[in-house]
């Protein structure tokens, strides 16, 4: 069973921040010869912690379960390839890194993000737990070590010459179970002057903007800055600069360094953040008790619409496979009599099953042949590219539906 204490600081928890019922790990497609077995569901149950204010999910599924053999492939989203480059430019050009600087990033993915490094000549090096998509990394030419990161990790790159001038992470500190032992690696392997970036979801427009699809299995953790901060001070570091983002719904970009380094001093987005934070009432455990009752009413409004519409005898597919819509089906229970079918770009999600709610997933052209009314659109934090991808389904009077913050009908 999970850890019962906050990941953080060790506390009881006791508060509920929400409550998504029992779902299936969100990236564990199914094939078509395992649709008759039965499926491993987990508590999607999110706790606050009433000391650290850390938002979190009680561990019930391992790592190992999860991020082993996985299908997400970040080179198949243009508008994340394009984040990852504007990044690369704009850190190289900051902070002066050059062929004698050292860059390692935690869960590398398929290079899509290193690449733009190794075209500058800048040594890298990624670390990632899955070993099929490191592959797909290491035939791009970009030197990957199969690891789950963590102070040993940390301890033996160290000791291999692979003290870092810069660590990138990316979409992977909510996805850690030990988050000290994570945190305590970073400072491990930072040089004595270096940097860390870390991306992720900010909490405080996942609760603004009722993103509650964002909470899955692999999400451990849910950041607000003021809760990340205490998560680096415990390991004697600062967070010197942020940066608030637009991917994935409204990001946080944090800069962290050793606590000593006098090289960089805070930054006053660093201090605004924090006081709006503060004012938003984020640093008080009752703001985080109403955000469940938000959670249903969107429920009850998703499932409305696809039930009028099958009244109406329209057919409504969805866009995308992605974890957010596992979750978000999978709580409204939501199958193939409300939502046909979906599709993806990734040929490693096609000719699969969704979990849980088992909905097929086909290749985008499926859309075109069938001319359904309404397009669902599951990752909605890039509905702007794929209401430009799928434009043609206005030819026959289709029409987009975005499910988050509410249901929203687009012509």
């Amino acid at each position: 069973m999970g850890q019962s204490g906050c990941r953080s600081c060790g506390a009881t928890l006791e508060r509920t921040f929400v409550d998504l019922g029992m779902s299936p790990l969100a990236n564990s497609y199914i094939q078509q010869d395992q649709l008759n077995r039965m499926e491993p569901f987990y508590p999607l149950h999110v706790y606050v912690c009433e000391k650290c204010l850390l938002v979190q999910l009680k561990q019930f599924s391992t790592p190992h379960d999860i991020f082993s053999d996985y299908a997400y492939f970040s080179s198949f989203s243009d508008s994340w390839l394009a984040h990852a480059k504007a990044y690369v430019d704009m850190v190289v050009n900051r902070f002066r890194l050059d062929r004698s600087s050292k860059v390692v990033e935690i869960a590398s993915n398929d290079g899509y993000l290193l690449q733009n490094f190794v075209a500058r000549d800048i040594p890298v090096l990624g670390v990632e737990p899955a070993s099929n998509i490191a592959e797909v990394a290491k035939k791009k030419g970009i030197p990957t070590k199969v690891a789950f990161f963590g102070e040993k990790t940390a301890l033996d790159l160290a000791a291999e010459g692979w003290g870092a001038d810069l660590i990138i992470g990316n979409n992977v500190l909510a996805h850690v179970p030990d988050l000290n032992d994570f945190v305590n690696g970073l400072k491990v392997l930072l040089k004595p002057t270096g940097l860390i970036t870390m991306e992720f979801p900010h909490l405080i427009q996942l609760m603004q903007q009722n993103q509650f699809d964002t909470i899955y299995h692999e999400h451990f953790s849910y950041f607000s800055f003021l809760a990340v901060e205490q998560v680096f001070a415990r390991h004697g570091m600062k967070l010197f600069d942020v940066e608030e983002l637009s991917t994935h719904g409204g990001s946080l970009r944090i800069y962290a360094c050793h606590e000593d380094d006098i090289s960089k001093p805070i930054e006053t987005r660093a201090k605004e953040l924090k006081s709006r934070e503060e004012t938003a009432g984020l640093g008080q455990p009752n703001h985080y008790l109403s955000f469940g009752l938000r959670v249903e009413a969107t429920k009850r409004k998703l499932l409305s619409f696809l039930i009028s519409a099958k009244q109406e005898g329209k057919h409504v597919v969805g866009y995308g496979a992605p974890a957010k819509g596992n979750t978000l089906l999978n709580y409204c229970g939501v199958r193939t009599d409300l939502l046909d079918y979906t599709v993806d770009r990734s040929p490693h999600k096609q000719g699969r099953f969704l979990p849980g709610v088992r909905i097929p997933i086909y290749e985008p052209e499926r859309v075109r042949d069938t001319r359904p009314d309404y397009l669902l659109i599951l990752p909605w934090n890039i509905r702007e590219e794929v209401m430009w991808q799928m434009s043609y389904i206005r030819e026959w009077g289709g029409k987009f539906v975005v499910p988050i913050p509410e249901v929203q009908v687009h012509s």
